[in-house]
């Protein structure tokens, strides 16, 4: 499916994809409004969120994958930078495995490169949290604005079980190019990545930010855009 997308800026490419339940407009306007200075800016809406509308949710992860492929080649985009944080990390993870030649370089945030010896109760905390969250109604009806789908279809899809793909996660020794795995401190399981990646891939470069979590790109928007920025024009050189 072609993804519903803003595009701001001039320039190179450059792909920003959104976290779980949220969007490109309702999370990226800080990473939108410093890089269209210098890059045209892509802001889809992964499938299923905003205005992305789909009741297909089964097979996620590959099927989002196809669908950035498709819009990058609707919009006319042979390849781009992708920079994505947790699902939208975990999407272009896979476009970069199975739509190499869309990539120009890959920036991932939010993502957990083995599966931690307490996962059934992180698992179980998330369920926890959602069921907390869908009892407030101030969250259900900002969910309800800044989704034309059925949001709550995403909880039931992707946060079933063995919902995450570790297959993919732990395994980035095959991408060919170049990878800036973002890391926040306070994420003990992500932080394993800084250790492991640059191990299995020569490609792969990391960046610790201090007092930031799971979102490091709203715990420390200034960090981690100079970082990014940083990133992407050494691959001009």
């Amino acid at each position: 499916m072609i993804l519903h997308t803003e595009v701001s800026g001039t320039g190179e490419e450059v792909v920003f994809l959104h976290t779980g339940l949220q969007t490109g407009k309702t999370e990226l306007d800080v990473q939108k409004d410093y890089f269209k200075q210098k890059y045209k800016v892509i802001l889809p809406d992964l499938r299923g969120h905003g205005k992305s509308v789909s009741q297909n949710l089964t097979n996620y992860f590959h099927d989002s994958a196809r669908d950035l492929a498709e819009t990058l080649e609707n919009l006319g985009i042979h390849s781009a930078h992708i920079v994505g944080c947790s699902i939208g990390a975990l999407v272009g993870l896979v476009v970069a495995k199975n739509h190499p030649e869309r990539v120009k370089s890959l920036t991932l945030s939010g993502i957990i490169p083995e599966k931690p010896t307490d996962w059934d109760e992180m698992d179980k905390e998330e369920s926890e949290n959602i069921a907390k969250m869908l009892e407030n109604p101030e969250a259900v009806a900002y969910f309800d604005n800044i989704h034309d789908g059925d949001w709550r279809e995403l909880l039931d899809s992707i946060l079933g079980e063995d919902w995450y793909p570790f297959e993919e996660t732990k395994d980035l020794a095959s991408l060919e190019m170049p990878v800036l795995f973002i890391v926040g401190e306070q994420n003990e399981h992500e932080t394993i990545g800084v250790i492991k990646y640059p191990k299995m891939n020569r490609n792969i470069h990391v960046s610790i930010i201090p007092f930031a979590g799971h979102v490091v790109h709203l715990d420390q928007p200034e960090i981690y855009n100079k970082i990014v920025e940083a990133f992407l024009l050494n691959q001009n050189h």
